[in-house]
Formats: structure tokens, C-alpha cells, sequence
């Protein structure tokens, strides 16, 4: 398997800079953020503007990548794409299809984001809202060659206070899913990191969804013992931070409680093996650009013992 890692743990390095130094990490791809310009929700980024992107944009992109042996694993773009508000709606699936223009003309043929939730409806209502949405994307994206991806992550008081934000978070939901939207190019980011906290068998879930699964995000979780007493699973009540819950947290590669080497095994024996992407988002490497490559290095490393 390749081994890469999604660019908006790094929003201040340049395309060129980034591309550069992750070649020289031994990297082998990069999954490039793609948020709008004004976007400032944390954990986004943009080292491309999808927006003003040209065919002669594209091709010296194209050009950076193959200098340094390097690749585009996906385009990302991670919103709320059920919008209660018409216009921010609108806002999200207008820039999601920018993402979508972009990768068509980088000859990437795939595009991650979130399915959304609306905190007003029933989950069963979201679902069918969803299939309405998704349906319209999925041509859109098919007629440009571009297959679209979910990462299965809850974004848990996202949208409102213990509620999920992003309804892709369970093999419930995913069938639920694929039968609303029952495209060949629809499927699955795969991040083991949120089944494990959500006490779901994310080996089980691998072999079972093996063919919906386009692309694998590597991040570790660990339990807190001290906020598990403390909070219990539904997590801190008081004065609480969206997907912080202070009985779990994120890790890099290894120092959770993924068992990697079954899982990659498990993906392999699957039919997989295409990219396993490093999602960053360890509290204990972060704060300074060199902590954050820091952590990608010790997360690859780990990760090099089973790809």
C-alpha cells in the first residue's frame, strides 16, 4: 500500500513546499485539502483554490507531483452538504462541485466529503434527503469521471449538542446509504479511528463493506480512563466542544488501539490496497508546523512495518 496523508493538519505550506518535503519523508501520495477560501472551521485547509483552477493551473500541478514521484490520492472537501438553510446549502454543493471540476482536470477520480445532517428532522428523514442530494452530486461527478467518497466519521454535536452531524457513521447507516444512492462510484473514506471509540468491529466492518471502500484514512484512538469515569460515554455535558467528548481522543498510528497490522491484513485480503492516508488530528502533535510533521513521520514509520 501507498502511504500519504491529508494536507489540512499543514494550511500554512505552500503546494510546492509540501509536495517537496513529503517526497523527501518517503511519502507516496498526498490527499489535498480543497475548502473555499473563507472557510474557518478547524482541521480544513486549501493548498489549491478549486475555484480559479485552469487547465494550465492543473497541468503544472500535474508537472510538481510526477518531479517528485509523488501522487494526488483524492481531493477533500468535508461539510455539511444537509444544510437546514437553503442558501448555505447551496454555498457547500456549489464549492463541492468546484472540488469535483478540480479533480477531473488533476485526473484524480475521487472527491471525499460528508453526507451532512439536518439536527431538525428524524434520522430515517435525513436519509431520505440525503439520497435526494447525493443522487443529483453522484451524476454530476460521474459525467466528469469522478467517483465521491464518504469518511465515516459521526462529527458528534456538529449541528446541535449530542446529535450526529454527518449520519455515515455505522454499517446501519452505510446500507441505508448505498441503497439511497445505489452508484457503483459512491462509497466509503474508511477512518477505523471512529468505529473504535463508537465500539463497532472495524475489522468486521472492512471485509463486510470491502467494496465500498475507495480510500482509507490512518488514524489511531485512544480511551481516557480518567474522562470515561468522569463523563461517561456521552461524553462532557458541561461547557462542551464539538467531537471532544474528554473521554476519547485521536492518535497518530500507533499510539492507539487500532490493531493496524490485522486491519491492513484484513483490507489487503479484501481487494485493497491502495492508499492508507494519515489523517492528523493528535492533540500531542500539534501546535507548531514542526510537531505536525513530526507526528506524520512517526505515524508513517509505524505504518511502514505492515504496508
Amino acid at each position: 500500500m501507498k502511504i500519504g496523508f491529508l494536507t489540512a493538519c499543514l494550511p500554512k505550506v505552500s503546494l510546492e513546499n509540501l509536495v517537496a518535503w513529503s517526497s523527501a519523508q518517503g511519502f507516496h501520495t498526498l490527499e489535498l485539502a480543497a475548502w473555499p477560501v473563507k472557510s474557518t472551521r478547524d482541521y480544513q485547509a486549501r493548498q489549491i483554490n478549486v475555484a480559479s483552477l485552469k487547465k494550465d493551473d492543473a497541468l503544472r500541478i500535474k508537472q510538481l507531483f510526477a518531479s517528485h514521484k509523488m501522487s494526488i490520492s483524492a481531493l477533500a472537501y468535508y461539510d455539511n452538504n444537509l444544510d437546514a438553510l437553503a442558501r448555505k446549502r447551496k454555498y457547500y454543493h456549489d464549492h463541492l462541485k468546484k472540488v469535483i471540476n478540480a479533480a477531473a482536470l488533476l485526473d484524480v477520480n475521487l472527491v471525499g466529503t460528508f453526507v451532512g445532517a439536518r439536527p431538525d428532522k428524524l434520522p430515517g428523514e435525513n436519509m431520505k434527503e440525503i439520497g435526494k442530494e447525493f443522487r443529483r452530486i453522484l451524476k454530476y461527478a460521474e459525467d466528469k469521471g469522478v467517483r465521491v467518497m464518504i469518511e465515516n466519521c459521526p462529527m458528534d454535536g456538529w449541528q446541535r449538542f449530542t446529535l450526529p452531524g454527518n449520519f455515515a457513521y455505522s454499517p446501519e447507516l452505510w446500507e441505508a446509504l448505498f441503497n439511497e444512492v445505489p452508484s457503483k462510484n459512491f462509497g466509503l473514506n474508511f477512518d477505523p479511528s471512529h468505529l473504535f471509540w463508537l465500539g463497532i468491529d472495524y475489522i468486521r466492518a472492512a471485509k463486510e463493506f470491502a467494496p465500498k471502500i475507495f480510500h482509507a484514512h490512518a488514524k489511531d484512538c485512544e480511551v481516557l480512563p480518567e474522562g470515561q469515569y468522569r463523563y461517561g460515554i456521552f461524553g462532557k455535558q458541561i461547557n462542551p466542544t464539538p467531537w471532544k467528548s474528554g473521554w476519547w481522543r485521536y492518535r497518530m498510528p500507533g499510539l492507539g488501539k487500532v490493531n493496524w497490522e490485522d486491519l491492513i491484513k484484513t483490507l489487503k485480503s479484501s481487494g485493497y490496497d491502495h492508499v492508507l492516508s494519515i489523517e492528523h488530528e493528535d492533540p500531542e502533535w500539534e501546535g507548531t508546523e514542526e510537531k505536525v510533521k513530526n507526528g506524520l513521520q512517526l505515524g508513517k514509520k509505524y505504518l511502514s512495518q505492515f504496508a
